[in-house]
């Protein structure tokens, strides 16, 4: 798929996925009176925040030709489906329980080693499938521990709000994501195998969950 066209497509979406969290963030927030809703406002608002603080990410075009670009679209679809299918969702919480927090700090906690990991791998992480000139494979943080922690911290963030939020929609989207990013992989570990020092630091290391897969 032609590069400009990922982007350009990138850039419509994402506009269009604010939107959808401004206005779900709004409709819970005028709810407030109900605490369920309350906290549901609270957390549409982190994950707004989430996208804002990846977007300069999202929208960018590497000064380097992209390996791959035939997963990026379905990926950023399935991602933006997931999360707002979720919070315009009519609420199943009609009172604050004690479980909410299971979902929560599942979000939270794995929203936050996305970032440590993007942070981690520093001008080498891309939405796109990219092997620069000069890559060098990354072996601190949580890339001690599994090859794609931003992954993990990706899908482990979405399966905590649509625990959260629980619909059967957002379930079958999950579903979904789950299969592009095994997919996206697949086509990143490809390109990967030629960076010298990949397929060593690849042995014994798990892809996305250590002892899982």
């Amino acid at each position: 798929m032609n590069q400009r066209l990922v982007v350009a497509g990138l850039r419509a979406l994402l506009p269009a996925t604010v939107a959808a969290f401004v206005v779900a963030t709004a409709v819970h927030a005028a709810q407030a009176g109900r605490p369920p809703h309350l906290v549901a406002a609270v957390l549409c608002a982190v994950y707004l925040l989430w996208i804002l603080v990846e977007s300069r990410i999202t929208v960018s075009n590497p000064s380097e030709a992209s390996a791959e670009n035939n997963t990026l679209l379905p990926y950023a679809l399935s991602r933006a489906g997931v999360g707002v299918s979720a919070a315009l969702w009519p609420l199943r919480w009609d009172r604050l329980s004690a479980w909410m927090a299971v979902p929560i700090v599942l979000f939270v906690g794995a929203v936050a080693l996305r970032l440590v990991a993007i942070r981690t791998l520093g001008r080498f992480y891309s939405h796109h499938v990219v092997r620069y000139s000069d890559h060098s494979i990354v072996s601190t943080g949580p890339y001690r521990l599994v090859r794609h922690p931003a992954y993990t911290g990706m899908l482990l963030a979405n399966a905590g709000f649509v625990a959260f939020f629980l619909n059967p929609l957002s379930v079958v989207l999950l579903a979904a994501l789950c299969a592009v990013v095994v997919w996206r992989i697949g086509v990143e570990e490809r390109v990967l195998l030629g960076v010298p020092g990949y397929r060593a630091y690849s042995n014994g290391r798990a892809r996305l969950l250590p002892g899982v897969w």
